[in-house]
């Protein structure tokens, strides 16, 4: 065998094998999300949206304790607000959704 014909099966054979080592050596890392919901932990409509959340996160290829933590703070008043929202802030999360509840009101006329 040629010393050319050496260098190309070696260096082909590299580029097939270099991904698949790479993509071995990487860890899952588990991703913190923070989530902020403005109503009570008890709340049925607040409840849906957390549901459908971790719904669509699933759906994304997120699972909650495989490759993501998803930490929920609930608070209705000012006070609770600025508490769980520093305390998700001391979390350092990867990413931060505010899941608002948007009430219409309505006007009887």
């Amino acid at each position: 065998m040629k010393r050319r014909e050496l260098i190309t099966l070696l260096g082909g054979a590299a580029a097939v094998a270099w991904p698949l080592a790479a993509r071995a050596q990487q860890t899952d890392r588990i991703r913190r999300i923070g989530v902020f919901m403005n109503l009570a932990a008890d709340d049925p409509e607040g409840q849906a949206r957390n549901t459908a959340f971790v719904q669509a996160l699933q759906q994304l290829g997120w699972t909650e304790g495989r490759n993501a933590r998803i930490d929920t703070r609930w608070g209705t008043d000012a006070g609770s607000t600025r508490k769980y929202a520093a305390e998700l802030v001391a979390l350092a999360p990867t990413s931060s959704w505010p899941l608002r509840a948007q009430r219409r009101a309505r006007c009887n006329r």
